[in-house]
């Protein structure tokens, strides 16, 4: 996906539509995991949409519940859904970061070579 360091550097045109590429990938997967919540909070929990909308929003911005939970199942499945809301705001900030930490270490040729050589 990214050209390998002795290619030249892209134009920023280019990056500029790779940036685009990354982001919206990054809020699609940030988006499909805010409508996995709503469907779960409104499966385990029967909560309307709008609250199941609050309490997963709350998840993903690491404020926490907003609804007291009922049943078992609406727990586990809190508890599950807090767990990957955390692993993918870290995958979706890698998404947003990759392309300009390539560009940047691209840009400057970084060499990682052997301090033993």
């Amino acid at each position: 996906m990214f050209e390998h360091r002795r290619k030249p550097l892209i134009p920023r045109s280019a990056f500029y539509r790779r940036m685009l590429m990354y982001t919206c990938g990054s809020f699609g997967l940030l988006l499909f995991s805010l409508v996995m919540g709503i469907l779960g909070y409104h499966y385990f929990e029967n909560l309307s949409f709008t609250d199941a909308f609050l309490n997963a929003a709350m998840i993903m911005g690491g404020m926490g519940e907003v609804n007291e939970l009922h049943t078992e199942s609406g727990k586990i499945f809190a508890g599950i859904y807090a767990l990957y809301c955390g692993l993918i705001l870290l995958v979706a900030a890698g998404l947003l970061i990759a392309p300009i930490f390539h560009r940047f270490l691209h840009k400057f040729h970084l060499d990682i070579t052997d301090s033993d050589s």
